[in-house]
């Protein structure tokens, strides 16, 4: 067990599917203190639940559009009136799984969803992100870490606007980190690789998630439990001295 996460006020978008959810599980047992953020309200308070029964940790459930300012200003304002300070943001929330996407060649991409995937993907980081500052600052400390993907180290064909928009957050993520070391806040990225993340896959996703298996250095199939101790190690004090770094984990495809 990773230790300092005790009573840690951690909040995690799009927190009540996948590895998300996994980050949250993973956050209780480590004895913090956990919002769950997500568009799908009834996710997020069935995790929340799941995570005071199976944990016995102080969980939030927040039904929140990161793509919306002022509904992120209202997550952060619930978590810190909840528990009085935020320690801990995880930037998860995104257009992939759970929200259906073109995974085509960059002709058959609707400039719509394009849109669309940047204002959750990327509009939704920066809206987050300026939400929890004013209470890390005032406390001196925190951690942010943000999502990317281990898509964008292999440049995979098709659903260009994804890989972009995740390409995009470690950048982000250099800058922000450069802007808040001043504050004694970290800011770092974390990019899995392709993960068995759905809760009820089809065949053929399945399929698609073997396609990997054979470029690991751990030849297997990655699941969301695979990434949640990098999650942990990136929010807790033995990451105190590292910002704007990326933490790659994806079995040993992309060597950074």
């Amino acid at each position: 067990m990773i230790e300092g996460l005790r009573d840690k006020v951690v909040i995690v978008t799009g927190g009540g599917h996948g590895i998300g959810k996994a980050y949250c599980h993973g956050f209780a047992k480590a004895g913090s203190r956990v919002v769950i953020a997500d568009i799908d309200a009834a996710a997020a308070e069935r995790t929340a639940a799941e995570i005071g029964k199976d944990a016995g940790a102080q969980a939030l459930a927040v039904h929140v559009d990161v793509s919306n300012e002022e509904a992120t200003k209202r997550m952060a304002a619930r978590a810190f009136e909840r528990f009085g300070r935020i320690d801990v943001l995880i930037n998860n929330a995104a257009i992939f799984s759970v929200v259906p996407m073109n995974r085509g060649k960059i002709e058959t991409i609707d400039p719509q969803e394009w849109d669309r995937l940047m204002a959750v993907n990327l509009r939704g980081l920066f809206f987050c992100c300026r939400a929890v500052l004013p209470a890390m600052r005032k406390q001196k400390s925190g951690k942010i870490i943000n999502v990317a993907s281990g898509t964008v180290f292999a440049g995979s064909p098709g659903r260009i606007h994804y890989v972009t928009s995740k390409a995009a957050t470690i950048g982000f993520t250099r800058t922000l980190a450069r802007e808040v070391g001043d504050d004694n806040i970290n800011v770092n990225c974390l990019a899995p690789g392709n993960t068995l993340s759905e809760e009820n896959p089809t065949e053929q996703m399945i399929k698609f998630r073997e396609s990997s298996v054979g470029l690991r250095s751990l030849k297997r199939i990655q699941v969301p439990q695979d990434v949640v101790g990098a999650m942990l190690f990136l929010a807790s004090p033995l990451s105190d001295f590292m910002t704007g770094q990326t933490v790659n984990v994806d079995g040993g495809i992309s060597f950074l």
